[in-house]
């Protein structure tokens, strides 16, 4: 989730959005990312394999089709790399853990580490 959420910061960054990255684990917070709440809830019903067809509908009116697919890719990404990092028991490297701490602490991933 680490990287994620680095990913997500760097992103919006480099778009110009103001993110609130509580949001990743507080989905009640307003993320600051447009169309936020409609991506939030594809991912929620793609990785809990629920019914996805309401939230695909919201999302190709919001964003099209294209606009679909690169969420859908987005997902994809993502849960592969974290299948990959928790099957390898990849840790988190020290220079990670140093530019984090503001992320660790905003966001109570630390409760993960062991």
């Amino acid at each position: 989730m680490l990287s994620h959420v680095m990913m997500l910061r760097a992103s919006s960054e480099a778009f110009g959005y103001e993110v609130d990255i509580r949001a990743v684990t507080k989905p009640a917070i307003e993320s600051g990312i447009p169309h936020g709440a409609l991506l939030l809830g594809f991912v929620e019903a793609i990785l809990k394999r629920g019914d996805a067809e309401p939230s695909r509908r919201d999302l190709v009116e919001a964003l099209g089709s294209d606009g679909l697919m690169a969420a859908a890719g987005v997902i994809g990404n993502f849960s592969m790399m974290n299948r990959i990092a928790d099957a390898t028991g990849i840790p988190v490297g020290k220079g990670s853990l140093a530019r984090t701490v503001d992320v660790r602490e905003s966001l109570g991933l630390d409760r993960f580490m062991h």
